[in-house]
């Protein structure tokens, strides 16, 4: 039990900090873009940005322990791969969008990264499915990000 508390800590740590790291280095940007991009309609207020980002970390974190103490099989290998490959594409989107403003590239990378995560779920699934309904929210806040995305692409040409 001890162990596996220790396994689930450093896949939370993990995730919390790719988060925290994109964050501290999107920070600048962050700052030009709410002071002079124009935002959608039902763009949340900055502050919220961050605390649903650490939960859908935390959960991901969460979620890639429980593939990790799965049984080892194929599943469970693309499994983790497809859990490393989404949080390195989650990484750069913020660098994409806040601090190079590259709001159309930003979309289009975004649209990659809700590939990765929804063959993710689907392969978690397969392993453990409450690993895998563990990264809806994560999903649907994606899809959600898509729209302000593509919005702000297409109010700030």
């Amino acid at each position: 039990m001890k162990r596996n508390l220790k396994v689930y800590a450093v896949w939370i740590v993990i995730a919390e900090a790719v988060g925290i790291l994109s964050g501290l280095l999107s920070r600048g940007g962050m700052e030009v873009y709410s002071q002079t991009v124009t935002q959608p309609p039902l763009s949340p207020p900055m502050w919220l940005f961050p605390v649903v980002w650490g939960i859908l970390y935390g959960l991901m974190g969460i979620s890639a322990a429980m593939i990790w103490l799965s049984p080892e099989s194929a599943l469970r290998r693309r499994g983790l791969n497809l859990f490393v490959a989404q949080l390195v594409v989650n990484f750069f989107w913020s660098l994409i969008f806040f601090n190079l403003q590259a709001f159309g590239f930003a979309f289009i990378w975004l649209l990659l990264l809700w590939l990765l995560v929804a063959w993710m779920i689907v392969t978690f699934y397969q392993v453990k499915p409450l690993a895998a309904w563990l990264q809806v929210p994560y999903l649907l806040w994606l899809t959600f990000a898509g729209y302000l995305t593509y919005a702000v692409g297409i109010l700030n040409r």
